[in-house]
């Protein structure tokens, strides 16, 4: 007899990155909601402290967890992520047999070619697709100039994804934004397309703040603006390095912290350093008690998206800043679902892309009256229980996987 569900997918726990944790809490959620689920993944590698004590199997409150080991490079160049890509899928290729010993398999959309795998198992066996867009393409990758349009790659991307969403029994999408795109450029049915939103990965505890730098930091500023998460292509970044170099900001007592990697990183490190911005403070990445305390300690958060990239990716950042409870700064277009709702609901500023002034003078009002916060704390923190929470969201996903299953 066939088990329920096989989540394909290239990272999962122990990894402490959103793109492990929300398919590993899903898994978690529709387990303790009685279906027999199991996981196909990679073997960790970059985003985990220390690999040489995770098995290539284990069973985790009844979920059994299969790790397959490939060629990972360095994710910091095109070349370096092409490998990944390639090396990871066919892996997962090489593992096809698995899929046959289930109804549905729920597959992302990182790498881009791992589709590939399910369409063929669900030719090979019957399985069931359910397809989470964490990005859509090849339009992300083109539109970010990673890829020409007329480029193999980008024509391979187009074929598959002409078929996938065709075959797949249910797409996910992050937002409303991004489905709008599906529905227009896709050949699906509506009915075939649900908005899930991603959630905050790590609970939130508002305990005393642990680290000794981090209380510091709170004690010295009068505000402090944070950035955590990934610093790519994607991101609009220059419009953040304009605002942290402006001189009326470098007057103000505010502190900018950053954390994460991506390509555009070295670019925010080498301001800072060219400009001695001192009030200027890039980490790592955060994550447990150290990501818990710069959470704490920060007044405002800002995410960010490159113009032509709305509709096309959803920053999952954006949650855990809504659970804390704190307003947001949105520096992308403003048709997209997160700068929508931070205007309806006074939960922070949205600016297009470059739009520095208006992002400074909000900063600076501020500064001069720190009332405005509480409101939006307050607005942040109605919004976040009536739409973003990670219970609703997984009961989206049990509620959708049932329905799947019993078509």
């Amino acid at each position: 007899m066939k088990k329920d569900v096989l989540f394909m997918c290239q990272f999962f726990y122990p990894e402490y990155i959103s793109s492990a944790l929300l398919p590993f809490q899903t898994a978690e959620a529709l387990k303790d909601s009685g279906l027999s689920v199991d996981v196909l993944c990679g073997f960790p590698k970059e985003y985990i402290k220390d690999n040489s004590k995770v098995p290539l199997h284990e069973t985790i409150d009844g979920i059994n967890i299969y790790r397959k080991k490939y060629l990972q490079l360095s994710r910091s160049n095109f070349v370096g992520r092409i490998v990944n890509y390639f090396s990871f899928t066919f892996m997962m290729l090489m593992n096809i047999l698995k899929c046959k010993q289930y109804k549905v398999i729920i597959v992302y959309s990182n790498p881009p070619i791992l589709p590939l795998v399910t369409l063929l198992a669900r030719k090979l066996f019957k399985c069931k697709i359910i397809f989470v867009t964490y990005d859509l393409y090849p339009e992300i990758a083109v539109n970010m100039n990673a890829v020409s349009d007329k480029s193999f790659i980008s024509k391979v991307m187009t074929k598959i994804n002409k078929n996938l969403f065709r075959q797949v029994s249910h797409v996910v999408s992050l937002s409303e934004d991004m489905k709008n795109y599906i529905l227009n450029n896709r050949d699906i049915d509506a009915k075939k397309v649900s908005v899930i939103h991603n959630w905050a990965t790590e609970e939130l505890h508002f305990s005393e703040v642990q680290s000794i730098d981090f209380k510091n930091l709170r004690k010295k500023y009068k505000l402090i603006v944070s950035y955590f998460g990934n610093m790519g292509t994607a991101q609009d970044i220059n419009t953040i390095l304009k605002l942290i170099n402006d001189q009326r900001i470098k007057e103000e007592n505010i502190c900018f912290l950053f954390a994460g990697h991506g390509n555009k990183r070295e670019e925010i490190e080498s301001l800072i350093k060219q400009k001695q911005l001192s009030n200027s403070i890039i980490y790592d990445y955060l994550s447990g008690s150290d990501f818990e305390d710069a959470l704490n300690i920060t007044d405002i958060f800002m995410v960010s998206l490159e113009k032509n990239i709305a509709g096309l990716a959803v920053p999952s950042k954006t949650y855990s800043y809504y659970q804390s409870g704190k307003p947001v700064i949105a520096i992308m277009d403003k048709n997209t679902d997160i700068s929508k709702e931070i205007c309806k609901n006074n939960a922070g500023l949205a600016v297009e892309n470059g739009e520095t002034e208006p992002l400074i003078e909000w900063l600076l009002s501020i500064v001069k009256d720190e009332t405005q916060l509480v409101k939006m704390n307050k607005n942040v923190q109605k919004m976040f229980n009536n739409l973003y929470t990670k219970d609703l969201q997984l009961e989206k996903y049990v509620k959708l996987v049932n329905s799947v299953l019993e078509e």
